[in-house]
């Protein structure tokens, strides 16, 4: 009768702790598909990687004087509003282990502990990669740390012993380590979905020692008595694809940037020819084995822009991919420098139209089936409730209950009586608001919403470029703006009241218009009783705000000088300005030759100031001026910032901005290597280099291709491709020239063949949609100018450019595109060595100098 009952109660208790935690391990289904222990459903997830306990961010978080865990507190509140439900890292074992791999408990895992547990009280679940083998300095010099990565680095803890039983021993206490904030070792972490054994390891040894080593590794894990899935990265070194899945691994974890990585500044042009398709070349070997597939980074390097995330979420998902992570969220605290990896930008403060974009993403991965297809670009951007729009940088999710946009839109919602959701960025049809920040409503119930809005967010240098914490890349600025809002069942002259700590403002309310500031505030019907403390259905509570307070603290003049203007054409100024102080006048100063003539730029919307040149300055000649800041201070004179303006006697600045006024007879110069080397989009060679002629001002561009095909060591059974290809994007550049375009009807280009005899290269416009149109030519080893018939172009292939990682994505980018060639829609050049070169040339070097291209 004892047995009975004590067998009862234990029951009782295992069953009230499964109730208690609310999930049970993730498991692997006969289809390859993670599912949930306790209810069997398929499992998704959304988020970010986010390192504030480790390595720079953690250092720099001291140089700061930051509070990490109020930091950490903070950040992870905006994941939560933005829906992100899932965290992933590569722990920097070297700085919490030793060189046996024993744990260190020392204030990076406390710090780690403690972010796993403001996440779990979220309900973001996690997957963790306990070995990274980086050293932990990047961007700075690694330290010395004591772990035994630091000891045998990558290389040497794949193969060496003493390394190979150092991370069985690490393995083993990881997983058993019990977080002292929440009471339960990480292998028993309900949050928990999944562990990837390591980050990235790059193996290059026979497939048996592969497969032993990963045996190795899984064997320690599963020796703690662990039953959560164990992943492997497996988009590296892909010819070892079936030594991985032979080692016992659950699922194969896998990588995008489509746009390169380290451009630095940004990359121009519709980059959504790259995210069409994540093709996994190797899909046939991971079915067989009833693997899963998830994606512990991806970013879209290099790109401001916010139309591109919702397209590689959409392409996940038809490649069967369950759960994914971007890399990487900028914690606040440093993302006004973006010091911790400059060729990714990401947070919601500082980057708010991009972490809508995340916003979306993450309802893609939770909306879209697994294995779905959607056709090919440019066919493929509307899909279910989303919709993507590369020319207005806009991505939306237009659901019954959610309306979620990155910027300004003519959009109906589908569904305004419903919608519990709205999220977004600019004017809509629901929402008017001119600032700069993202803004969120959520419906409590009927006639009552909850309304967040976060401050300005202006970009004031490259954020891509050499970064520090002494430059400041974006600043932040609390300002007050007007909103009006059409939501379902919210009547004229409801009430506002502020729910965020210390936050007074009362605003006035007329119709369904008011002025509003950065928090969170509480809007009702005047006749709706609604009790704050009654439970919500939200992640986050009634009253949370968090944003960075103002950062301005000088003048900002954000203004690049239109490169060429046609004579006596249509021509504007215009300029971001913000300041920390009270804007009174903007002027520019105009001079070309003898004419001058002062011109008042007029604020037109928020920070943005406008004036139409005129007409007697644009004549031919070089039109040169400045802009001249008037505040409640002072003047201040751009570029320079110099306090003061020309019209002051010891005003000693001679900078300008200077800007070519031409001839419509002029060529269109859309290429010009003296000026356009720095935007030249291809794989880097030492080998390229820009070199001056004996013409003032000429530059040639010389591509020397020793190779046109190499061995890729992680994809070496690839099919060889023989092409060097190389991308400029013309479009900035022919901006106050585009009109033009249409009198145009001739190629003109001046090249040669670096090689004795001739060579060919292969030169074709890409249009905006992705498909490019061409022609070959036989350049000769002097230099000559070459005239092409616009007419004479046909389809030719559009290779993906910059070059994607994973290196087994496809080279070439199949559009759906069959209709003609349209000038008006092109964007970039692309020039290629191999078309048309014989099979028994191939093998031999190639190489081309080119000087220009120009339309006529």
């Amino acid at each position: 009768m004892k047995k009975i009952f004590y067998l009862s109660l234990l029951i009782s208790l295992v069953t009230f702790f499964g109730q208690a935690q609310g999930k049970e391990d993730v498991y692997v289904d006969d289809n390859g598909l993670m599912r949930w222990g306790h209810n069997n459903e398929e499992v998704k997830g959304f988020g970010v990687n986010y390192s504030v306990p480790f390595a720079h961010a953690y250092r720099s978080g001291q140089k700061l004087n930051i509070d990490l865990k109020e930091a950490i507190d903070k950040d992870v509140y905006h994941f939560s509003r933005l829906g992100f439900d899932l965290y992933r890292i590569h722990v920097w074992d070297t700085e919490i282990s030793d060189e046996e791999g024993n744990l260190i408990e020392n204030e990076n895992l406390e710090l780690f502990d403690y972010l796993l547990k403001k996440l779990k009280e979220r309900d973001i679940n996690f997957v963790i990669t306990p070995i990274a083998y980086w050293g932990n300095g990047w961007p700075e010099p690694d330290e010395d740390t004591p772990g035994f990565s630091n000891k045998y680095g990558k290389a040497g803890s794949l193969i060496k012993p003493g390394a190979i039983k150092a991370q069985q021993n690490y393995l083993k206490q990881f997983l058993n380590h019990v977080n002292p904030h929440t009471g339960v070792a990480y292998k028993n972490e309900p949050n928990l979905i999944a562990f990837e054994i390591s980050n990235e390891p790059h193996h290059k040894g026979e497939p048996e020692e592969v497969q032993e080593f990963i045996e190795k590794m899984v064997s320690a894990m599963k020796s703690t008595g662990s039953e959560k899935p164990i992943f492997y990265n497996v988009s590296h070194s892909i010819h070892l694809a079936e030594s991985y899945f032979d080692a016992g691994i659950d699922g194969g974890t896998f990588q995008w940037y489509p746009t390169g990585l380290g451009f630095q500044k940004e990359l121009e042009g519709n980059l959504l020819p790259n995210v069409n398709d994540y093709h996994i070349p190797f899909n046939d070997v991971i079915e067989e084995n009833n693997a899963a597939k998830l994606v512990y980074e991806f970013d879209a390097a290099d790109v401001m822009k916010s139309y591109i995330y919702p397209a590689m979420a959409r392409s996940f998902r038809e490649a069967g991919i369950q759960i994914g992570t971007h890399f990487a969220y900028d914690p606040t605290y440093l993302a006004f420098g973006n010091t911790e990896y400059n060729t990714h930008y990401m947070n919601l403060a500082y980057t708010p139209q991009k972490a809508l974009a995340l916003m979306i993403a993450g309802e893609i991965f939770h909306q879209v089936p697994v294995n779905s297809d959607f056709g090919v670009y440019p066919k493929n951007l509307e899909f279910q409730d989303f919709e993507i729009d590369y020319e207005k940088d806009l991505a939306v999710l237009n659901s019954e209950e959610k309306f979620i946009y990155t910027d300004a839109n003519k959009i109906q919602p589908k569904f305004l009586r419903n919608l519990k959701q709205v999220a977004g960025f600019g004017n809509s049809e629901v929402v008017k608001y001119e600032g700069k920040g993202a803004y969120f409503l959520d419906k409590l119930e009927d006639g009552v919403w909850r309304l967040e809005v976060m401050p300005d967010a202006i970009l004031v240098d490259n954020p891509f470029g050499s970064n520090s914490l002494e430059k400041t890349l974006a600043v932040i600025k609390w300002n007050e703006w007007k909103m009006s809002l059409e939501l379902a069942g919210l009547a004229d002259n409801f009430t506002l009241e502020a729910l965020n700590k210390d936050n007074e403002f009362i605003p006035e309310i007329e119709g369904k218009s008011f002025k509003i500031r950065p928090g969170t505030y509480l809007l009702k019907n005047k006749d709706t009783e609604f009790d704050k403390n009654s439970k919500l259905d939200l992640r986050f509570d009634l009253e949370e705000f968090t944003a960075p307070e103002t950062t301005v603290e000088k003048t900002y003049v954000l203004h690049e000088p239109i490169n060429e203007i046609t004579e006596n054409s249509l021509a504007e100024i215009t300029a971001e300005i913000v300041s920390d102080k009270a804007i009174e006048k903007v002027e520019a100063w105009l001079q070309n030759g003898n004419t001058y003539e002062a011109i008042e730029l007029k604020n037109n919307s928020v920070y943005n100031y406008l004036a139409e040149i005129p007409e007697s300055v644009l004549k031919n000649g070089f039109l040169e001026y400045r802009i001249i800041v008037t505040t409640n201070k002072g003047k201040e004179t751009f570029p320079g910032e110099v306090n003061g303006s020309p019209e002051d006697w010891d005003f000693y600045s001679e900078e300008v901005y200077k800007t070519q006024i031409v001839k419509e007879i002029k060529p269109l110069y859309i290429f010009n290597v003296a000026e356009d080397e720095d935007y030249i989009v291809g794989e880097w060679s030492p080998e390229n280099k820009l070199v001056p002629t004996d013409k003032p001002g000429e530059a040639e561009y010389q591509v020397k291709v020793e190779k046109l095909f190499q061995e890729d060591v992680e994809n070496p059974k690839a099919e060889p491709i023989y092409d060097y290809s190389f991308r400029y994007n013309f479009s900035r550049k022919i901006e106050g020239r585009k009109p033009e375009l249409s009198s145009k009807d001739k190629i003109i280009i001046k090249a040669r063949a670096l090689t004795e005899s001739t060579d060919k290269l292969q030169l074709a416009f890409v249009m905006k949609n992705g498909a490019s149109f061409g022609t070959q030519i036989d350049l000769d080893s002097e230099m000559k100018t070459y005239e092409i018939e616009l007419s004479s172009l046909k389809p030719v292939k559009t290779v993906s450019l910059p070059r994607p990682y994973p290196s087994f994505l496809p080279y070439y980018f199949e559009h759906s595109y069959d209709g003609d060639f349209e000038l008006e829609n092109a964007e970039a050049l692309q020039f290629s060595i191999g078309p048309g070169i014989e099979d028994k040339e191939l093998e031999n070097p190639h190489g081309v100098g080119i000087i220009s291209v120009s339309l006529e």
